[in-house]
């Protein structure tokens, strides 16, 4: 067979399998037109679910009397609210936050805090103070001095227990700056007194002038004490170790034990606000125990200069 006939039956070969891919593609087109309407049509034929008829759905909720817990107040309460709000007293009812409001002055209460601080003072020098002026209450002590009370009448004398000779007078200042005409009218009001030791509780600052007045009227030892030094007794924190005071024959004993001088024991110094509490004067030894549970318990001396 010649080259040119190999040639044409290829190319007829070629034709007829175009025509026949060409043929079956237009069938298939045909055939998915035709179709497509009757799928439309067989879709819009399928009808929704019925609905649930509403006797199906009754799922009523129950009524608020059966499903409320029985949460009804104790009669207690029932019958504090019946009751009218100008009946009830809040000063019987020591729970209620209002009881614990202070509506006194302010000054009343500083005054009632710094006096009794100053007792408790007097007391630990060894002074002789009744319990009932350091147990006395705030609401008694307005009920005694007032609201604002007079300066004048919360002096207080007495004297150590050890010693009735020995006098110690508590004045408190007036609310203005302490100057030279004040400390000369106290020294007026207390010189018949025959005192041996003062305690001046300042409610302002005292010029510089005031206090070498003090130093040239008074021939005893005179303690100057702001009030607001003394709203809360620092001796009673928990941290503050035992102080005591030795004798002269303590002293003695202890210096010849060690054969030390008193100067060169450790030093507390006089303007220490705990040897201004106790009134340590200068020379003074004082006995301090420390007790901790992290230390334990240890004693050492101080010599107040």
């Amino acid at each position: 067979m010649s080259h040119s006939t190999l040639s044409q039956q290829s190319f007829s070969t070629i034709e007829s399998a175009e025509s026949a891919t060409v043929a079956t593609s237009i069938e298939s087109a045909e055939s998915t037109t035709a179709a497509t309407p009757a799928a439309v049509s067989a879709a819009r034929d399928v009808s929704p679910p019925p609905a649930v008829a509403p006797a199906a759905r009754d799922v009523s909720p129950p009524s608020a009397a059966s499903a409320a817990p029985d949460v009804s107040p104790p009669a207690a309460v029932s019958a504090a609210r019946d009751m009218e709000v100008d009946d009830v007293d809040v000063h019987e009812v020591p729970e209620c936050i209002a009881s614990m409001i202070d509506r006194g002055s302010v000054e009343s209460h500083r005054l009632f805090l710094a006096r009794r601080t100053a007792m408790e003072m007097l007391r630990d020098r060894g002074y002789s103070v009744p319990e009932a002026e350091i147990a006395r209450t705030l609401p008694e002590f307005r009920a005694w001095w007032a609201e604002k009370p007079g300066i004048e009448r919360l002096a207080f004398t007495t004297t150590l227990v050890s010693d009735t000779s020995k006098k110690v007078q508590l004045v408190f200042c007036p609310p203005e700056p302490v100057k030279v005409a004040t400390i000369r009218e106290i020294y007026l009001q207390t010189k018949e007194e025959n005192l041996s030791r003062l305690i001046l509780i300042l409610q302002s600052k005292i010029l510089s002038r005031a206090r070498e007045a003090i130093k040239e009227i008074f021939k005893f030892k005179v303690d100057i004490f702001q009030a607001t030094d003394l709203l809360v007794n620092i001796t009673k924190h928990v941290l503050k170790p035992k102080h005591e005071v030795l004798s002269a024959d303590q002293k003695a004993k202890l210096l010849k034990e060690y054969n030390v001088e008193d100067s060169q024991l450790p030093r507390m110094l006089e303007t220490d606000a705990v040897a201004r509490y106790y009134g340590f004067d200068k020379g003074t030894v004082v006995k301090v125990t420390y007790d901790s549970e992290l230390t334990g318990k240890r004693v050492a001396y101080r010599c107040v200069f």
